[in-house]
């Protein structure tokens, strides 16, 4: 890995910045547009090395471009990620703390499922037992969906999980405070909010996951000797 950045390595990063998270594709493309625009060697298979580079740089200032998938179709993501507090509460500039409680418990709540969804209703009655002041109906549909337009959470027909950037940047922070509920995954080991559960064992393993495991195991079992 190059410890050198280059402008093309500087150029990604305010791709990054401007994004805060992507899919694999996009950033494979600005990857090889960032190379030919600034004259720098590209390698397609290289991404993860050109990153590392930037990565070095970015770590006294606790960011760091990290890698992950989505829980629902298993692709590959990039996110920037603040190190520096590696918890809900870093977002204290950007929301108010009851909007930051409403969010930390609707993150218990899904967790908690058994598929990593809940409902809209089902946050909704939580609201309303927020503290002492209870959070209106009207406010709790209004913070879902700045949550989702932030890319903390995901819709799907009225039901809501953690986004993939929420997955990146919380997993060390959710699997250090809610060990009780959080769950990895099997076969990747990294988190596994959306997936399924095995009721006697405990093992969970991502949907994607399993359809690559059991893939895999067919083609090989099928191979002749």
């Amino acid at each position: 890995m190059a410890d050198n950045m280059t402008d093309a390595h500087r150029r990604f990063l305010q791709f990054m910045m401007s994004k805060e998270i992507v899919e694999g594709s996009e950033a494979g493309k600005m990857h090889q547009r960032c190379c030919e625009t600034d004259n720098v060697y590209y390698e397609h298979d290289k991404l993860d090395d050109f990153i590392g580079t930037i990565n070095s740089k970015l770590q006294p200032l606790s960011m760091q471009i990290r890698k992950g998938v989505s829980q629902d179709d298993g692709t590959t993501h990039y996110a920037l990620v603040n190190l520096a507090e590696n918890e809900i509460a870093k977002m204290a500039s950007d929301y108010t703390q009851r909007e930051l409680q409403f969010l930390r418990k609707t993150m218990e709540l899904i967790l908690s499922s058994e598929k990593g969804f809940v409902s809209s209703e089902d946050i909704f009655n939580m609201a309303t037992q927020l503290g002492t002041k209870k959070m209106k109906k009207k406010k709790a549909e209004q913070a879902l969906k700045v949550f989702v337009e932030d890319k903390w959470l995901s819709e799907k027909n009225g039901e809501y999980t953690l986004h993939t950037r929420f997955v990146i940047e919380m997993e060390e922070y959710i699997l250090r405070n809610y060990q009780d509920v959080a769950k990895k995954c099997a076969i990747c080991d990294s988190l596994a909010i959306q997936g399924q559960g095995c009721e006697s064992c405990g093992i969970r393993v991502h949907l994607p996951c399993a359809t690559k495991y059991f893939r895999g195991h067919s083609v090989a079992s099928s191979t002749p000797l």
